[in-house]
Formats: C-alpha cells, sequence, structure tokens
C-alpha cells in the first residue's frame, strides 16, 4: 500500500503508518532448523532436522547442555544419545545433566558423594529413630510399674473402719481388763490364727 509518487509524500507516510509491516519470510534450508538447539548454538554449528541434541536440549535452557558438555563433551553425549534407543534418551539426558553438576560440584566423588552424605543422613536419622523407639519403650515400661505399684498399694491397705459408739467405755473397759479376761490376746491364739 505504498505510493511510489514523490509528489504525494503525506499520503505516503499516512498509508505506510496504517498497514504493519510484513513479517519476514521464514529462512527455511533443506534440513536446516530456523532456530538452532542450544547444543548447536552452543558448538557454533548449523542444527539439522533431525539433530540428536535438538529435543534434548531446547533453546531456552542453554546451561543445560553447557553443563553436560563441560564434564562429558559433545561427541560423547551425541554418540550415547545414538546408541540409546528413543524412549530412554530422555532419562539418558537427564542423568548426564545431574552426573555433570555434581562432578561440578565435587570434582572427586562426583554423585557417589552426594549419595553418601544421603546415606550417613539416613542412618543417623535411623539411629534417632531407634533410641527414641527404645525410650518410648522404657517410659511405658515404667509407667507399667507405677500402675501396678499403685494396686498393689491399694488392694494392700485396709478399708477404714467406723469408730465405736461409746469410747470412753470400750477404754475403761479395755484399761481394768487383764489378759486373762480377753481371749483375743493369748499368745496361743494369735500363733494359731497366724498359721491357719
Amino acid at each position: 500500500m505504498e505510493c511510489s509518487d514523490a509528489k504525494s509524500g503525506p499520503t505516503s507516510i499516512i498509508l505506510r503508518s496504517q498497514s504493519p509491516p510484513p513479517p519476514p519470510p521464514p529462512c527455511v534450508q533443506a534440513g536446516v532448523v530456523v532456530t538452532p538447539c542450544a547444543a548447536c548454538k552452543i558448538l557454533r554449528r548449523r542444527c539439522a532436522e533431525k539433530c540428536v541434541l535438538a529435543p534434548y536440549f531446547p533453546p531456552s535452557d542453554p546451561l543445560k547442555f553447557t553443563i553436560a558438555h563441560r564434564v562429558f563433551g559433545a561427541s560423547n553425549i551425541i554418540k550415547l544419545l545414538q546408541d540409546l534407543p528413543e524412549s530412554q534418551r530422555a532419562d539418558a539426558v537427564s542423568s548426564l545433566v545431574y552426573e555433570a553438576s555434581a562432578r561440578i560440584r565435587d570434582p572427586v566423588y562426583g554423585c557417589a558423594g552426594a549419595i553418601c552424605h544421603l546415606q550417613k543422613q539416613i542412618n543417623e536419622l535411623q539411629a534417632e529413630v531407634a533410641k527414641t523407639h527404645a525410650e518410648l519403650v522404657n517410659m511405658q515400661c515404667h509407667q507399667a510399674n507405677l500402675v501396678a505399684l499403685i494396686c498393689k498399694e491399694l488392694t494392700q491397705t485396709p478399708a477404714p473402719t467406723p469408730p465405736p459408739p461409746d469410747h470412753c467405755s470400750l477404754d475403761n473397759n479395755f484399761s481394768s481388763a487383764t489378759p486373762q479376761s480377753y481371749p483375743l490376746f493369748d499368745d496361743s491364739n494369735i500363733w494359731e490364727a497366724l498359721w491357719t
């Protein structure tokens, strides 16, 4: 909608501002993708249509390939992915990136160091759980012993007997009485009552 006439200067400016510029045509050649994957971009090469790395290293996440490439190298990653079936490639890339990041953090032990550290934490927590369980069993035994002792004490204490109605007459009779008048206080009766 441009005006090629030089005399219509203001008109051509109005027409140009009203129509948006057409999008640039996609520059797709045979076998070349417009947006290279992160791997091909870092390696500075053309990203082929059937690039092995493209599905697993998108251009939005270049750090993922940088980490794996730094430890394993691009040729090893490509060779590994080509040897695997497509169903296992995503898991392999995840493992490679995880191992590479662990190697960068700990160059000597890598994933094995992280696994040993986690195993040590598990062992410490299991020991703490066992100790807590033993303390709990000990407290339960202590509580059972206390309950048994309280029950024993309650069964051994006699029930309180009500006092006799006349205290004075009983005290007078008891003080004036002799042991012979009360057969309960006879020594032979006491031993017989104890042994029977």
